[in-house]
């Protein structure tokens, strides 16, 4: 018994140690979204890092318009990050688990 505790102990270990990999990897995957008309473009990374932003000039002189174009194509850009990461944490998390019985 001893042995299969510090077996699951090890794989554990193991698991957390992918999911931190996958977590540092996920800073390279980087997610473009736009505005349905394109005058708004952002980039972040899966971990939700804003990376990049890109407006249009003809946005520039109306400041309510470009706040709505911010929060909508941030959201967007966002919701798509967060679904990524967590795919992909719960992916390496789930096959690193050990096999215990009863969960």
């Amino acid at each position: 018994m001893f042995g299969d505790m510090m077996g699951m102990m090890n794989k554990l270990k193991e698991a957390q140690k992918k999911v931190e990999e996958t977590k540092e990897r996920l800073h390279t995957v980087l997610i473009d979204e736009a505005s349905n008309d394109g005058k708004l473009k952002v980039t972040i990374t899966a971990n939700r890092t804003l990376k990049t932003i890109d407006i249009n000039e003809d946005l520039l002189a109306d400041k309510e318009m470009l706040e709505d174009y911010l929060i909508l194509t941030l959201n967007k850009a966002i919701e798509k990050a967060t679904n990524i990461n967590e795919a992909e944490i719960a992916a390496v998390a789930k096959e690193g688990m050990p096999n215990i019985p009863g969960l």
